[in-house]
């Protein structure tokens, strides 16, 4: 099980539980890489900034606006989502550039183009085909988030 730190956004009283709203900042390694300000990744994460993912919870506990939580869910999820982001459209590429190498290129008598291009019309049509896939992931690891401990306010 994947942990987090998460603050906690909204509380709302729902039968004998609480629901809760979670806001837990992505982080990525480059704040603590000493390359940081040299390297490409570094400086696109400095200038997207943080993206805030959202969580909704149901809990015993007791919580208040304001404390940070600590969530974890499971790596399956993850792993899954990861899977569909990243490999998905780099087989349509794939198939895109062999249907254009193979194909498309010898009945045009064409180059270099048309394999790129068509490979690239492939992996756009990976990309959204995993955009497809990947909602239904997200609604059942966003079930799958367990309140781990409650830490209380944080220092400001």
């Amino acid at each position: 099980m994947m942990t987090a730190l998460a603050t906690v956004t909204s509380v709302e009283k729902q039968g004998r539980q609480l629901q809760i709203q979670l806001s837990c900042e992505q982080q990525t390694s480059c704040s603590s890489c000493a390359s940081k300000s040299s390297c490409g990744t570094g400086i696109v994460s400095k200038a997207v900034g943080s993206k805030a993912l959202i969580w909704n919870l149901l809990t015993d506990e007791k919580v208040q606006s304001g404390d940070v939580v600590e969530i974890g869910f499971p790596e399956k999820s993850l792993l899954q989502s990861a899977a569909l982001v990243y490999l998905l459209p780099l087989f349509f590429l794939f198939i895109g550039a062999g249907l254009g190498q193979l194909w498309l290129a010898p009945l045009l008598e064409a180059g270099e183009g048309v394999v790129i291009l068509l490979a690239a019309g492939f992996s756009f049509i990976g990309f959204l085909l995993a955009r497809k896939f990947i909602q239904p992931v997200e609604q059942t690891s966003s079930q799958e988030v367990v309140l781990i401990r409650i830490l209380g306010q944080s220092i400001v």
